[in-house]
């Protein structure tokens, strides 16, 4: 009896294994379930989806959902998939990300791909705790300190990087420019070349608004000063006692 208590607890967790995988009639038109080089993958490639669908496997380990139709990712629209180390969002048209479109992916999910969308900016949030290797080329990018502090979150995947180039929304001055030199001759998010002119300008500023301060504190003691000495009574110099002629003849004749 013992001996078979290893088999019937295998063949339990075939069944729940079994049991969490939808039927092919539940699955969303065009999407499958294969096993590609030994890990269970859900593939909806080209299936006209406009959102993220509903039965996908809670075992699978790689999902692509590229070349659909999606506009958006919504907050822990994949946070049910705990063993998902593979997420290919491209060639959709992803103009938003929820701050927490990839929770509870932080402990597996490794590869993300958000290649060819409209996205111009994504919040820093949302790649927050993810130990990732992220696609982020061929979309319109702000060039903002949003996406700066993206690329300090992440890794880019391999040759990606000359594909992340700045859009039309951008700073004039950056529109059509790949974003990752740019980053080495101008900080965005305060600090850097850039920053510091911000900076300079700003202490340019305080200087001179020190400097008028000062001006119009003199100039309101000086004119306080002059009017009190206006106000003040003239003071005359004592008059000395004018000796008259005889006087003077009396004091020759004394002396």
């Amino acid at each position: 009896m013992l001996l078979l208590a290893p088999r019937l607890l295998r063949f339990l967790l075939v069944i729940g294994t079994v049991g969490s995988v939808p039927s092919p009639h539940t699955l969303p038109q065009g999407c499958y379930i294969a096993q590609e080089a030994g890990d269970q993958t859900f593939r909806c490639s080209r299936a006209g989806l406009n959102a993220v669908p509903n039965g996908i496997p809670n075992s699978t380990r790689k999902l692509y959902l590229d070349a659909n139709q999606l506009a958006s990712v919504p907050a822990g629209a994949f946070q049910h998939l705990p063993i998902l180390e593979e997420l290919d969002l491209s060639h959709n048209v992803l103009v938003h990300l929820s701050r927490a479109a990839f929770q509870g992916l932080e402990a597996t999910l490794r590869h993300l791909d958000l290649s060819a969308n409209q996205l111009a900016s994504v919040p820093v949030a949302a790649f927050m705790g993810l130990q990732i290797q992220v696609n982020l080329s061929a979309n319109p990018w702000l060039c903002d300190c949003a996406l700066q502090e993206v690329l300090r979150q992440v890794r880019l995947a391999p040759g990606s990087g000359t594909g992340i180039v700045c859009g039309p929304g951008a700073r004039p001055d950056l529109v059509g420019q790949e974003f990752l030199p740019l980053t080495r001759e101008e900080e965005l998010c305060g600090t850097g070349r850039g920053g510091a002119r911000r900076s300079t300008d700003v202490a340019l500023l305080v200087t001179m608004g020190g400097w008028l301060t000062l001006v119009v504190a003199y100039l309101i003691h000086y004119v306080r000063q002059n009017r009190d000495e206006t106000r003040r009574p003239f003071k005359r110099a004592p008059v000395q006692p004018v000796l008259r002629s005889e006087d003077s003849s009396t004091l020759s004749t004394v002396v």
